[in-house]
């Protein structure tokens, strides 16, 4: 494939990845973050098989920049995935010996 075939593929890419995430109800953020680490592991499979068949510098390059940024995206994704679950962990109940007014501190009349 010619260069400009490659551009053109990857804005097109860009276009459709925006409409596909803008259309996305916030109900399913969380689904969609844990389904895009499982992608981004694929990403860094795929940089890693381009440095592995990497014949110049270029594809070198290419390479890493592909596994970084999938590095980045999928610790990302598993902290903003885990920060949204904790959202919705129960909260632990206070302890009942330390309320008010039990002689153990900041109690009225004290």
């Amino acid at each position: 494939m010619s260069l400009f075939t490659e551009f053109t593929i990857f804005v097109l890419a860009i276009f459709v990845g925006f409409e596909v995430i803008s259309k996305v109800p916030t109900t399913l953020h969380t689904p969609l973050m844990s389904q895009t680490n499982a992608i981004h592991g694929i990403v860094m499979l795929g940089g890693l098989i381009v440095l592995g068949y990497a014949g110049d510098g270029l594809e070198y390059v290419i390479g890493t920049i592909a596994v970084a940024f999938g590095a980045i995206n999928i610790v990302g994704g598993f902290m903003v995935t885990d920060r949204m679950l904790g959202m919705f962990a129960k909260k632990p109940k206070p302890k009942a010996d330390a309320k008010a007014g039990d002689g153990k501190g900041g109690g009225a009349g004290k």
